[in-house]
C-alpha cells in the first residue's frame, strides 16, 4: 500500500475555500455528520476547483460513517453500487453523493488472513491483469486520499476546523499545473484504464500538463482502454467533449493512441491527412465556442460533428459509384455504430438522432426547401441546423441556405415564410381518393 508523507494541513486563513461557496445542502450534510460524531470531508475534484476559484460541477463527501449509519442519519438516503456501496442523498435540486473512507486493499496481514464467509463476496478483487473488479474495503482518510487517481484530486476540506489537508503533493502540483498519478502510473492506469481518459480530460479542461513519466506510460497502455466497460467509456466521451475543451482533448487522444483504440475506423480515416485533421479540429472548436456561449451541444450533435466528415466522404464516394447517397450513408453509419459498440457503447436513441441530423442536411441545403414549416417541427431540427452552421463556418459554404433559414426563423420575410408554389401545387395534386360504391344487386366477385 502507498505510504504518505506527513499530511500538510492548511488553516482557514491560508486557503481560498469558503463555506459561502458551498451549496446549502452540502453544508447541512457536513454539519449533520460532524454533529453526530463522524469525520466528514469534502474530497476530490470539488476541493481542487474551489482552490482554483472555479465552480465545481458536483460535491463529493467522504466520511468514516458506514453506509448503514449514513442511511439512518438521512431519511432521503438511498444506498447504491455493486463495486462499492455509496450513499445518495436525494434533494429537490439534485443528488449528493456520500461515501465511506476506503482503502486500496485490506489494511494488514491479519485482515487478509481472516476468512470470509461463503455467502459474502470478496471486498477487494483484481483480475489477472491487475484491473480492479471490486473495491469495498473501508479505510482511513489518508488511505482514501492515497487510493485516488491524481494528486490534485486527493485534497480534502475538513468541516471540523475548515482546513485543507494535502496527503500527497496535490497543492504543489495544482500550483504547477501538473497532472501526476498517485504512485506508480503503470499500476494506476492498469487498475482502472479509464484513468487515462481522466488524465486527458483534466489536462484539457484545466490547461494542465500530464507529468512526463505518466504520459509515457499512458501512451504505452493506450490500447488497454478497450478493457473498460463500453457504457462507462460512453459517459467519459461526453465528459471529454461536451464541457468546452473538446479540441485539446481530441489532440491528446490522437497523439497518445487512445483515439485509435476507441474509434479505429475514424482514426484510420484521419491518418496523417492534414486536411481531415483540420476539419475535425474546426468542428470541435465550433462546439467549444457553443459551450463558452452557454449552448453546450447535445450528444447527437457532438457525434455528428465527430463522425460527420467521415460519413460525408463515404457517401460522396458511393454516389460516384452510382449508389444512392442515403443508402451509402446508412450503411456506413451502421458499420460505424457496430464498431463503436465494442468500445464506446453509443445508445440507440443517440445513434438514430445522429442519422436524422445527417439525413436532414439534404433538405436544409435546398433553397428554398420543400415545406419548411414541417421540417422545423422535426425533433432533430435544431441540431441539424447547428450542423449546417458548423459546415458553413468551416468552408464558407452553404451561405445561401444559412441566410434563408435565418430569415425564415426570424420572420423577416413573409415571402420566405410562405410555402413555396411548388409545394402548393403538389398539395393540390394530393386529392383524397373517392370511395367507389357498389350498385344494389351487383354480386360480389
Amino acid at each position: 500500500m502507498l505510504r504518505a508523507m506527513q499530511p500538510l494541513i492548511i488553516p482557514r486563513k491560508e486557503h481560498r475555500v469558503s463555506r459561502k461557496k458551498l451549496p446549502p445542502n452540502v453544508l447541512r450534510t457536513l454539519y449533520r455528520l460532524r454533529d453526530n460524531g463522524f469525520t466528514a470531508y469534502l474530497m476530490g475534484g470539488c476541493v481542487r476547483d474551489l482552490l482554483l476559484e472555479r465552480t465545481p460541477k458536483d460535491f463529493d463527501i467522504a466520511t468514516d460513517a458506514r453506509p448503514g449509519q449514513i442511511k439512518r442519519l438521512f431519511r432521503n438516503c438511498r444506498l447504491v453500487g455493486r463495486r462499492f456501496r455509496l450513499a445518495h442523498l436525494h434533494f429537490a435540486d439534485g443528488i449528493l453523493e456520500v461515501s465511506t473512507f476506503r482503502a486500496d486493499a485490506l489494511s494488514d496481514e491479519s485482515d487478509m488472513e481472516r476468512p470470509v464467509p461463503n455467502h459474502h463476496k470478496p471486498r477487494h478483487l483484481k483480475d489477472d491483469s491487475g484491473m480492479v473488479l471490486r473495491d469495498n474495503v473501508f479505510g482511513t482518510p489518508e488511505q482514501d486520499a492515497l487510493r485516488r487517481d491524481f494528486t490534485i484530486n486527493a485534497l480534502a476540506y475538513n468541516i471540523a476546523d475548515f482546513s485543507v489537508i494535502d496527503y500527497t503533493t496535490g497543492l504543489a502540483d495544482l500550483r504547477d499545473g501538473l497532472i501526476r498519478p498517485i504512485g506508480d502510473p503503470y499500476v494506476r492506469f492498469t487498475e482502472d484504464p479509464v484513468r487515462m481518459l481522466r488524465a486527458v480530460r483534466f489536462a484539457a479542461s484545466h490547461d494542465f500538463v500530464i507529468e512526463p513519466a505518466a504520459w509515457e506510460t499512458l501512451c504505452t497502455l493506450s490500447s488497454t482502454i478497450s478493457r473498460a466497460s463500453p457504457a462507462r467509456l460512453y459517459e467519459e466521451m461526453l465528459k471529454l467533449f461536451l464541457l468546452g475543451a473538446a479540441g485539446r482533448a481530441f489532440g491528446l487522444l490522437n497523439i497518445s493512441g487512445l483515439l485509435a483504440a476507441l474509434f479505429p475506423m475514424l482514426s484510420n480515416w484521419l491518418g496523417g491527412n492534414t486536411q481531415r485533421l483540420n476539419i475535425m479540429n474546426a468542428n470541435l472548436e465550433t462546439l467549444d465556442c457553443r459551450c463558452r456561449m452557454g449552448m453546450p451541444p447535445s450528444p447527437a450533435l457532438f457525434f455528428a460533428a465527430f463522425f460527420g466528415p467521415l460519413l460525408a466522404e463515404t457517401t460522396l464516394a458511393g454516389r460516384r459509384d452510382g449508389i444512392p447517397g442515403r443508402l451509402t450513408r446508412d450503411a456506413a453509419c451502421t458499420d460505424l455504430m457496430k464498431e463503436c459498440s465494442e468500445t464506446v457503447s453509443i445508445p440507440g436513441k443517440v445513434a438514430n438522432q445522429l442519422r436524422n441530423i445527417l439525413a436532414m442536411q439534404h433538405s436544409l441545403h435546398s433553397v428554398p426547401p420543400r415545406r419548411p414549416s414541417v421540417i422545423v417541427k422535426r425533433p432533430e431540427f435544431a441540431d441539424a441546423l447547428a450542423y449546417l452552421h458548423l459546415e458553413g463556418t468551416l468552408g464558407g459554404e452553404n451561405q445561401s441556405a444559412l441566410e434563408w433559414w435565418d430569415a425564415f426563423l426570424s420572420g423577416k420575410s413573409s415571402s420566405i415564410i410562405a410555402e413555396t408554389p411548388a409545394d402548393e401545387a403538389s398539395a393540390k395534386r394530393r386529392r383524397r381518393r373517392k370511395r367507389r360504391h357498389r350498385a344494389k344487386g351487383t354480386p360480389v366477385k
